[in-house]
C-alpha cells in the first residue's frame, strides 16, 4: 500500500500541485483524507501486526498495480484536475463525507485492534471476533474501510473518487462474504443473528 502514499505526494511536491496553494481549502482536505488511511495502513498497521502470513506474489503484485494506478488518479485528481471551492466545505456532500469517512476509519482501526488481539501469546486457532461493530457483522473492518471511501466519494464526488469506492466495496464486500461462511462452518455457536458485510442487510 506504498504506492498509495508516495504517489500522490510525488504528484503534490514533483508534478505540480495546481490546486493546493499553500491554503487550507477542500482539495488540500480531501488529499489529507486519503493519506491519512493510507499512512496509517503502511506505517502503523503495519508494526502493530505481529508473525502473519506471507502474501502470495501475485495478490502482491495486484496490490501493488492498484495501489499504484489509484494513488496517481486520486493525487492527479486533487492537484491538478478538480478544483474546489472554499464553500464545498458548507456543502451537504462535503459535510456527510467527510463524517462518513471519520467515522469508517474509527470501525476499521478499532475492528483491526480487535482481531490483532484476539489470541493471547502462545495461543493458536481461530476465535470469535467479539465486541464493536464485530456484534453485527463478520467483516467489521471491511465494513469500515467501505464507509470510509464511501464517505470520501461523497465527499470529492469525482468520477475517480467514486470508481475507487466501487471497486473497493466490491472487493472487501466479497472477502467479507467469504468471512462470514467460514465462521459459519467453523464454529457452531456462531452468532446467529450476525450479518457478513452490512449490520441488518447483508
Amino acid at each position: 500500500e506504498l504506492p498509495s502514499v508516495v504517489i500522490p505526494l510525488f504528484c503534490l511536491f514533483h508534478i505540480g500541485g495546481d490546486q493546493i496553494n499553500g491554503e487550507v481549502n477542500p482539495n488540500m482536505v480531501l488529499l489529507g483524507m486519503f493519506l491519512m488511511h493510507y499512512i496509517q495502513r503502511t506505517f502503523i498497521f503495519s508494526l502493530c501486526i505481529q508473525g502473519g502470513k506471507p502474501t502470495p506474489s501475485p495478490t502482491l503484485l495486484a496490490a501493488f498495480t492498484f495501489c499504484s494506478t489509484n494513488g496517481y488518479l486520486q493525487g492527479r485528481t486533487l492537484t491538478h484536475f478538480h478544483q474546489y471551492d472554499t464553500s464545498w466545505f458548507w456543502s451537504p456532500q462535503f459535510i456527510l463525507g467527510h463524517t462518513l469517512f471519520l467515522v469508517g476509519m474509527a470501525i476499521n482501526i478499532h475492528s483491526d485492534s480487535i482481531l490483532r488481539n484476539l489470541r493471547k501469546p502462545g495461543e493458536t486457532g481461530y476465535k470469535i471476533p467479539k465486541g464493536g461493530m464485530f456484534e453485527y457483522v463478520s467483516g467489521a473492518n471491511f465494513f469500515g474501510e467501505c464507509l470510509e471511501w464511501s464517505g470520501y466519494a461523497l465527499a470529492c464526488s469525482s468520477i475517480s473518487a467514486v470508481a475507487f469506492a466501487v471497486l473497493t466495496t466490491s472487493f472487501v464486500g466479497v472477502r467479507a462474504i467469504q468471512h462470514h461462511k467460514y465462521y459459519k462452518t467453523k464454529f457452531e455457536d456462531y452468532p446467529k443473528t450476525r450479518k457478513a458485510f452490512i449490520p441488518f442487510i447483508i
